[in-house]
């Protein structure tokens, strides 16, 4: 028994035996109300024909009596009411799928737009996935090195886990994202990432489309790339395309996929202005009331299936407007997830790249995919000790801004030096460089040399006389 189909995604797709045509009867905001409906279903796909011959694509968001509201894919401008035409399909929007989507640049909703032919694949898949039964999911497992060592040391992505980046304007998030996507292996199996961009600045898009050209070429990415001047309606069908697409390619094709989704505030201001176009009672922050089920509707979508090959990992940035980490979208994404990046604003203006906040990071899964016979057999104890000791350097520090750092005892004045160590040797490190987990593990014991031996608690004795210089401590 194999359970559950996973694969599902949108965009859209050649539709099969229309419901009918029916006419536009109103238009506001990215919907427009057809009349005259019947046999039309929630979520159904749509074709919308102008008057100048223009074919755009629609969902169904709500059907009433002879209404359905839909909402275009495209964009309203220039359609008016009595001047289009609505085309219903019988089923929900699809998108094909397959291993053609690999090397591929589409837009939002999932067209090609690197000059190639149409995306063709083994068979289509529907945009909304399909519920996966909870007794055939397997526990993630085994890690997902990202060449980052403020990622791979102190919170280790695991295969199967949604992992999101924490971040503000004006941090470096995207450029993290894309050195991640343009550097993250299994360890030689099979291996895919998804980028979808959303809400994106051209100069932005150019950017990530460059960084990752390498990958795109070896036929390893699939990058879908939603701008901030295309309709904010696509914005909701980006992510979803590309979970459909990863879905295929792990759980039928066998590759381990890495999805990176960015920026969920993007999306999430999307739902929002769509949910004030339907007239919906808004929620916290005017956003709707169902914002939690939605982000869980995507997040949920990756992990391990059980007697299935590959793997589905989510790595979603957000940004946190005004830095409240209580504001809806982060607060809600850290209920669903399992930890998180954060970046900080204090490590950037100490010119540390990327500027990750250790102390409020947290991979919840970390040791399901670190450790003896997954990545170094010290790994979870030199994480253990590295993120002590900064704790303990922060407290020094504090201590350091009351009394002055001459105050300090000797051993304060060493956990000091150890935070800026850490920094300099572990966090930082060159956008383009890729570093291996032996690497940046043995970077951490540059930075662990600092302190004497004796405030090594967490580290067992065998493991400091094998890797702690001797005479030091």
């Amino acid at each position: 028994m194999n359970g559950p189909d996973p694969t599902a995604g949108p965009g859209p797709a050649p539709l099969l035996e229309a419901v009918e045509y029916t006419d536009v009867a109103q238009v506001r905001g990215p919907l427009l109300v057809a009349r005259g409906v019947q046999g039309v279903g929630w979520d159904f796909s749509a074709q919308i024909r102008l008057d100048s011959g223009e074919v755009r694509h629609g969902v169904v968001l709500e059907v009433d009596r002879d209404l359905a509201v839909v909402q275009l894919l495209e964009g309203t401008e220039g359609v008016r009411p009595g001047g289009a035409t609505v085309r219903f399909a019988g089923e929900t929007l699809h998108v094909p799928v397959g291993a053609g989507w690999l090397g591929r640049v589409c837009n939002g909703r999932g067209e090609p737009v690197d000059g190639g032919p149409p995306i063709l694949g083994t068979r289509r898949a529907a945009v909304g996935g399909h519920p996966l039964n909870p007794t055939h999911r397997d526990p993630p497992a085994e890690p997902v090195l990202t060449g980052v060592s403020a990622i791979d040391a102190l919170t280790t992505l695991v295969r199967g886990q949604k992992l999101p980046i924490f971040s503000l304007a004006g941090l470096p998030h995207l450029e993290l994202a894309t050195q991640v996507a343009a550097q993250a292996t299994t360890g030689g199996e099979p291996f895919a990432v998804v980028f979808a961009g959303m809400g994106l600045p051209h100069l932005d898009a150019a950017a990530v489309r460059d960084a990752l050209e390498e990958r795109s070429a070896a036929g390893e990415l699939v990058l879908l790339l939603n701008t901030a001047d295309d309709p904010v309606v696509e914005r909701i069908l980006t992510p979803r395309i590309a979970l459909t697409v990863a879905e295929h390619l792990a759980f039928e094709l066998g590759r381990h996929v890495l999805v990176v989704m960015a920026d969920m505030t993007a999306y999430a201001e999307a739902v929002r202005e769509v949910s004030a176009a339907r007239g919906e009672i808004p929620g916290r922050r005017a956003y709707p009331g169902y914002l939690y089920s939605d982000l869980a509707s995507l997040y949920e979508r990756c992990g391990r299936v059980r007697w299935r090959p590959g793997s589905v990992t989510v790595l979603p940035v957000l940004t946190m407007p005004a830095g409240d980490i209580t504001h809806p979208v982060p607060d809600l994404t850290g209920y669903i997830t399992e930890g998180q990046v954060v970046l900080s604003a204090e490590v950037q203006a100490a010119g540390v790249y990327p500027p990750v906040e250790p102390l409020s990071s947290l991979s919840r899964l970390m040791r399901k995919g670190a450790g003896p016979g997954r990545t170094r057999e010290d790994h979870l104890d030199v994480a253990a000790q590295v993120l002590a000791s900064l704790a303990r350097a922060r407290q020094a520090r504090e201590l350091a801004d009351l009394v002055g750092e001459e105050a300090l005892s000797g051993t304060d004045r060493l956990y000091v030096a150890f935070e800026q160590e850490v920094r300099r040797r572990l966090l930082d490190q060159r956008r383009d460089e890729a570093r291996s987990l032996e690497e940046t593990l043995d970077r951490a014991w540059q930075a662990l040399r600092v302190l004497p031996r004796r405030e090594l608690t967490m580290l067992p004795a065998g493991v400091l006389d094998a890797r702690y210089a001797p005479g030091t401590g």
